[in-house]
């Protein structure tokens, strides 16, 4: 089956479901909304456990919830899924003039530039104006950083960036010393911001890397738990040191 056949056969179902399924023909934009956030973040984790499987499948589950709005818009007479498609398209092309036009870049930075002068010619009145406000706060902050990045605020190299996180590290260390809550919690947002500006210049992704982290934590923790319990205990039943005998035994069979 060629892709446009399968894209026709997923329209007519969605056209069949809002039809004929109760679930379906109920549904608003607002209805979907938590549910396509949720498609997101499966989609996410299954990027972050290179699960291709998995992959294949949350992109379908998203790709139904884009034609779900799509027939949405529809039937309220604000766009069609072709609408949706041929803006995309357009944009696409009108930003990228070394593609399409007679405009020349050397690399991909210059390709980034290029993007946020259109934007800014499209009537965008900043940079910044594109990062969605509600983003969690750790992948808000790469995007900034990035967006700032193409009008040139940016360090040039990787000693200066990780000075700054030093300095932040003993403003924080300071801040903790004379105890003033408001101080602390600026502080420590500051050292995170500049470690997520570190993170960019190792060209590591900090929001993937914390996942990662966050991911090994429970693994391992879930693991100390199965091994009292194999003794007999429970995690409360056992001092620090007995916990922390069992996490060095998991991290060195790791």
């Amino acid at each position: 089956m060629q892709p446009e056949q399968a894209f026709s056969r997923l329209l007519q179902i969605m056209d069949d479901l809002r039809e004929k399924c109760p679930w379906d023909r109920k549904q608003t934009i607002q209805s979907l909304r938590q549910l396509t956030i949720e498609e997101l973040y499966e989609l996410a984790d299954a990027i972050t456990g290179e699960d291709f499987k998995g992959i294949k499948e949350e992109l379908g589950d998203l790709l139904l919830h884009i034609v779900f709005y799509a027939k949405i818009g529809a039937e309220q007479r604000q766009f069609t899924i072709t609408d949706v498609i041929n803006g995309i398209c357009d944009k696409l092309v009108a930003r990228h003039p070394h593609i399409y036009g007679d405009v020349k870049v050397e690399n991909e930075e210059q390709v980034k530039q290029n993007w946020e002068k259109l934007k800014l010619k499209e009537g965008k009145t900043s940079v910044l104006g594109g990062v969605p406000a509600s983003l969690p706060a750790l992948v808000k902050a790469m995007r900034l950083q990035e967006k700032a990045k193409q009008v040139g605020f940016e360090w040039e190299n990787r000693g200066q960036v990780w000075d700054k996180v030093e300095e932040e590290m003993r403003e924080l260390k300071e801040a903790v010393e004379k105890g003033e809550e408001g101080e602390i919690e600026a502080e420590f947002g500051d050292l995170v911001f500049s470690l997520v500006n570190y993170s960019r210049f190792l060209k590591t992704d900090a929001e993937n890397a914390l996942e990662r982290t966050n991911k090994k934590f429970i693994r391992r923790f879930q693991r100390m738990e199965e091994m009292a319990a194999e003794s007999g205990k429970r995690l409360d039943e056992m001092s620090l040191t007995e916990m922390d005998g069992l996490w060095n035994k998991i991290k060195e069979g790791e």
